[in-house]
């Protein structure tokens, strides 16, 4: 997530820069093949450029909608998982007699946070952070999890023989709440937990389940793919039309302009195109960017500094002294 105040027009134009290379071309052939070769049937009516043009901005405002939707969904689901665990860690301290049991209880939900961190992580085929220019932007910030393996993490918070059980598992989130599940069905069945107190925890505990699952959810589902190789082939195609649409538009102006420029008006429809071409690529690229909040890019929910957060307020409920150190953005990134 970026925290500055905006990006900087500088880093915006290296990050679309590649696709900005193959508009110049696609803006400069056309002219070349019409003004200079004088192939004059190559114009495209400008009416159906436009008809075209209004077409593609409908369906790209459509998917950064829904890409910021996602994003947002996810961002929402996060606050709720910082609420639910400083619920959790309250129901725990105050319900549970036995300082052993409840320091168990806090850094099997440190090691769940950790897990599911780690598997929001993970790639999947429809992901772009690791292709063309959002991976040339990762020399901006580091990725956690890509840093250290998970095993290493969670030794922090498990004991041994937790950890050989959750190495063992498919779902180490899953297996985790399960652990900890038990541990509170035998603090009921052993009667240190009245039965009100077993339910409350039982639901904090289900809460958990859910949002891990709504995760997952907006991880393992891709933005549907028909609207989006719909909208790429829309962009494509206006992208390689408009400049065809501008020959005659701008050869016109030659009729009414004096000076230097008369007879050379056609040359404008690179700029021109170049750029209304770019905005709907550069449109297109951020909402490719923004539809997998999970996938580690610049503008993805801060699942590993909001972990940290979280894990910081637990401890302090423990009353530890030694916490670590929150996650600070690295150049206004935070991940």
């Amino acid at each position: 997530m970026h925290i500055g105040k905006s990006y900087k027009l500088s880093d915006f134009l290296l990050w679309t820069r590649r696709k900005a290379y193959t508009l110049i071309i696609l803006g400069t052939l056309p002219v070349l093949l019409y003004h200079v070769l004088a192939i004059k049937w190559l114009v495209v009516p400008w009416t159906v450029v436009s008809l075209l043009g209004t077409a593609t901005a409908f369906i790209v405002g459509f998917k950064n909608t829904q890409t910021y939707n996602r994003t947002w969904q996810a961002q929402e689901i996060w606050s709720n998982i910082g609420t639910s665990s400083r619920a959790w860690a309250i129901v725990c301290r105050d319900y549970l007699q036995d300082p052993a049991q409840i320091r168990t209880l806090f850094y099997r939900h440190f090691a769940w946070l950790t897990a599911l961190r780690y598997h929001l992580r993970e790639e999947r085929v429809w992901e772009v952070a690791d292709s063309g220019a959002n991976a040339e932007y990762q020399k901006y910030y580091t990725i956690p999890e890509r840093q250290t393996t998970l095993d290493e993490e969670l030794a922090k918070y498990l004991s041994a023989e937790e950890q050989r059980y959750i190495s063992g598992a498919r779902n180490k989130t899953t297996q985790l709440l399960n652990l900890q599940n038990k541990t509170v069905k035998e603090a009921a069945d052993s009667l240190p937990l009245a039965p009100l107190q077993h339910l409350e925890m039982q639901r904090t505990l289900n809460t958990l389940y859910s949002l891990q699952g709504q995760c997952e959810t907006i991880k393992n589902t891709p933005y549907p793919r028909q609207y989006s190789v719909i909208h790429t082939l829309f962009v494509r195609i206006f992208c390689f039309l408009l400049p065809f649409g501008m020959l005659q538009e701008f050869d016109k102006l030659n009729n009414i302009v004096t000076g230097v420029m008369k007879g050379h008006m056609i040359w404008l429809v690179i700029p021109f195109s170049v750029l209304i071409s770019w905005m709907y690529t550069s449109l297109e690229q951020v909402g490719e960017s923004t539809e997998n909040p999970f996938e580690g890019s610049a503008n993805d929910v801060p699942i590993s500094q909001l972990c940290r957060n979280i894990e910081i307020d637990l401890r302090e409920m423990l009353g530890e002294k030694e916490l670590p150190p929150p996650v600070k953005p690295q150049n206004d990134v935070l991940i």
